[in-house]
């Protein structure tokens, strides 16, 4: 006879009494590429690079030479092995940063423009966090208001969220991730968690009282938060059906490109260029209608000593 024990460990009853073996569960595999495009300046690469310094379970790759064939990141997932990707599209004309955020390598992507960026070495705060470490992902609630931001908190989700089968994931969560959004942008902010309260809600106790001591008396938080960084705005542009390609599920209508800036700013010079040499060639023409209605006097200087 076999024994029951094992049939009951791998095995459950239906109702009508057949035995079937339960499923495992799939696990939670994400990897993401990031890669950049030419003509990113030493700034951009910076956030760059801390942006994967946070992420284990992300792979970097070269950049990529063509601004105009953008599906080969899915080729470039593929041969990677990564189910997301993070491409940074460099504007150097006009000193633009855009971010696609994109699931390969069926979609959706999204293309954000980076505003306010600083970097951890352009900060200096004094928050820290173990390298390899899982964070926690907050996000606002408002993302959950509009469709448009409920895909944009799926795909950065499954961005951020380190899964704990990472190769390089360590077995900590010590920083929070904080995703939150105001003025119709996502900002984007990193935080140490720490087991101490801050320096300005301590009350003054005597020096051999601990940090834990303070806090227990005051009856304050036993865990605050400290900015690590980096920090930065993303304001949607538009979410594509597809990887980096597709039918436009969304548009944002207030969103005005650096060239379009620029280009109003250039037609505003010139109009004030014309309308200065307008101004000079209708003084011109009434100098010369003034000076040809004068009745010359013969008697004048410029005509006796002539």
């Amino acid at each position: 006879m076999a024994p029951t024990s094992l049939t009951k460990d791998l095995k459950r009853k239906r109702g009508d009494g057949e035995a079937t073996e339960e499923a495992p569960r799939p696990p939670y595999k994400q990897r993401v590429l990031v890669l950049s495009s030419r003509g990113i300046s030493q700034r951009q690469r910076h956030l760059m690079n801390d942006l994967t310094g946070l992420l284990p379970h992300a792979k970097k790759d070269a950049k990529l030479d063509s601004k105009h064939q953008l599906p080969l990141v899915n080729e470039l997932c593929d041969l990677s092995s990564c189910n997301n990707a993070l491409f940074f599209e460099a504007r150097r004309k006009y000193n633009d940063l855009y971010l696609w955020a994109a699931k390969a390598p069926n979609g959706p992507s999204i293309r954000f423009h980076v505003l306010n960026t600083h970097t951890m070495d352009e900060l200096k705060m004094t928050g820290n966090c173990l390298k390899g470490s899982r964070p926690i992902v907050v996000f606002d609630k408002q993302f959950d208001e509009s469709p448009h931001f409920k895909v944009i908190k799926e795909v950065l989700m499954n961005i951020f969220a380190v899964p704990k089968t990472a190769r390089r994931a360590k077995p900590f969560v010590d920083h929070v991730l904080n995703i939150s959004i105001a003025d119709g942008k996502i900002w984007f902010r990193n935080y140490q968690i720490l087991d101490i309260p801050p320096a300005d809600t301590e009350a003054p106790t005597s020096s051999s009282t601990g940090a834990k001591g303070k806090a227990a008396k005051q009856d304050g938080p036993k865990m605050s938060l400290n900015e690590i960084g980096p920090r930065f705005v993303l304001q949607p542009v538009k979410i594509f059906e597809g990887s980096f390609n597709g039918a436009t599920l969304y548009e944002n209508k207030e969103f005005v490109p650096s060239s379009s800036v620029a280009g109003a700013y250039k037609n505003a010079r010139a109009s004030k260029y014309k309308g200065r040499k307008g101004q000079q060639e209708e003084r011109k023409v009434r100098k010369e209608e003034i000076d040809g209605g004068k009745i010359e006097n013969e008697l004048e200087t410029r005509s006796v000593f002539a």
